[in-house]
């Protein structure tokens, strides 16, 4: 069984972003051990230059996260035409290590438009893995309210097919 690493962009309890990684753990429960990440606010800011033994407990703890998963999905929001300081904050605490290369890779942008942070983690995230993503493990789903109801469920026919095929697509 796959191991996939999903990682919540969203500093906000019960986000849009954590209900999809939701969505999708309930959809691959069978295929695959979905461990959704949002503790990305317990992470220290980013401090270039420690080596490997002085780096934070919980920078470590996130560290070994991503080395031992098959794959790293990440869903995010946008926040002022950008990444979240917080995922950002995350991904820069892999850039001395080799944790993400040639890992695989898939990122979702829910937003109420989502380009900027789009185009920004697609770029982030093929430099850390060392590799472009491919389109099938990328989505951007703008004006993600009007697909989730007030009970949390996503609504929208289409998107649920988006999110299981890019899962699908990533778990094999």
């Amino acid at each position: 069984m796959k191991h996939l690493f999903a990682i919540s962009g969203s500093t906000k309890t019960n986000s849009s972003n954590e209900k999809i990684l939701a969505f999708i753990s309930d959809q691959f429960k069978e295929e695959a051990n979905i461990e959704i990440y949002s503790c990305l606010k317990e992470l220290p800011y980013f401090e270039p230059g420690l080596n490997e033994d002085q780096l934070p407990e919980k920078v470590k703890e996130f560290l070994s996260k991503i080395n031992a998963a098959d794959a790293i999905l990440i869903s995010t929001p946008e926040y002022v035409f950008s990444l979240p300081g917080i995922l950002k904050n995350g991904l820069e605490w892999t850039v001395a290590s080799t944790v993400l290369s040639d890992k695989a890779v898939g990122i979702i942008v829910a937003a109420a438009s989502g380009e900027k942070a789009f185009e920004s983690l697609e770029l982030i995230m093929s430099t850390l893995t060392q590799s472009p993503i491919a389109p099938e493990r990328k989505l951007l789903i703008k004006g993600i309210g009007k697909y989730i109801d007030g009970s949390g469920q996503i609504t929208d026919k289409n998107i649920k097919a988006q999110l299981i095929s890019l899962t699908k697509h990533l778990l094999s």
